[in-house]
């Protein structure tokens, strides 16, 4: 069995100081949120194996934020394919995977991050900024991933964490 999270960036800021969209960091309720999401995937012996990041500042900080509040001592990968890329690229790196890994996470955009979840498992859920999805694969391998295997576990929404 393979488990892959899904996070959604936390909330961003936005203005004319920011040249780009890569460049926009978390505003002040994404700065609360991240955390709070990686005190849940600890809560809830979720701790990924791996973490990939898009590299956009916004989504570079949730990813930062959220794995020291779930203690993660493992690696951050930041890809630029994770920020442009589409939903291929989500796929084409969770098959390149190394089978050693079980868990993984994912810290990205939308609407890139509900469309692989629908491909993953056949239903579309709402990801807002600083959703959490757990899907479970029925996997050995991620070369064998294909679409609709997955079952959608959960989807965590930060409001909802005390």
């Amino acid at each position: 069995m393979k488990t892959v999270l899904f996070l959604r960036h936390a909330k961003s800021k936005r203005g004319p100081q920011y040249h780009t969209d890569f460049e926009r960091p978390l505003a002040k309720r994404g700065k609360r949120d991240a955390p709070r999401m990686g005190q849940f995937l600890a809560a809830q012996d979720q701790v990924p194996d791996l973490i990939l990041s898009s590299p956009a500042e916004r989504a570079r900080q949730t990813a930062l934020r959220c794995a020291d509040a779930a203690d993660y001592m493992g690696e951050i990968r930041f890809d630029e394919v994770l920020y442009l890329g589409g939903e291929e690229a989500y796929l084409a790196l969770l098959e390149e995977l190394d089978d050693t890994l079980d868990r993984v996470l994912f810290v990205g955009h939308n609407p890139d991050i509900e469309i692989v979840i629908e491909m993953l498992c056949g239903e579309w859920v709402r990801m807002p900024t600083a959703a959490l999805a757990r899907i479970d694969l029925p996997l050995t391998s991620w070369s064998g991933l294909s679409e609709n295997m997955g079952r959608l576990c959960w989807v965590q929404y930060p409001r909802e964490i005390d």
